[in-house]
């Protein structure tokens, strides 16, 4: 092989759109733009934009709050949990936390930790470590013989940001 010789994957790179070369090209006289009006100008960005009008996200009422502090949890129940030792995603001998149940995939990304939900049958005896849990989760593994452990949840960047100020 020789260097004059080498060249890229058919359809690796494309010719760029040659506007305004004339009408047989099928992009000639106004360029694929249509006719005139402000789309067919340059640098036009008028999302939302109701000519003049007062536009609808300004028309309509604010109403809640949003709270920039919230934790976002990742809420697992106890019958997904079942599921996955009875899979044998989960090792129910060894203890389960965040990570363990993200390597099993019950959930993609931890976010800010783990919340147990009672929802369903614990029938293995477990030793859970959580950032959260609710009440009916903690009687359910403790009925089967396991225990829970909640955690702090992870500290979130807007808690940091607060705390150095």
């Amino acid at each position: 092989m020789k260097l004059n010789e080498l060249s890229d994957n058919p359809g690796a790179r494309r010719a760029r759109k040659r506007l305004g070369r004339g009408i047989g090209s099928g992009l000639g006289k106004t360029s694929g733009k249509g006719h005139k009006g402000q789309k067919a100008r340059r640098g036009v960005a008028i999302k939302g934009f109701e000519g003049g009008q007062m536009p609808l996200h300004r028309r309509l009422p604010k109403r809640g709050f949003n709270n920039i502090f919230r934790r976002d949890y990742v809420e697992v129940s106890l019958r997904r949990l079942q599921a996955a030792i009875e899979s044998g995603k989960l090792n129910a001998s060894k203890p389960i936390d965040a990570e363990t149940m993200r390597a099993a995939g019950l959930f993609k990304q931890t976010r800010d930790g783990v919340r147990l939900l009672g929802g369903g049958e614990l029938s293995s005896k477990v030793e859970i470590t959580v950032a959260g849990a609710t009440k009916g989760a903690v009687e359910a593994v403790e009925k089967a013989g396991g225990k829970v452990t909640v955690v702090a949840p992870k500290p979130a960047a807007a808690d940091s940001a607060a705390a150095s100020e």
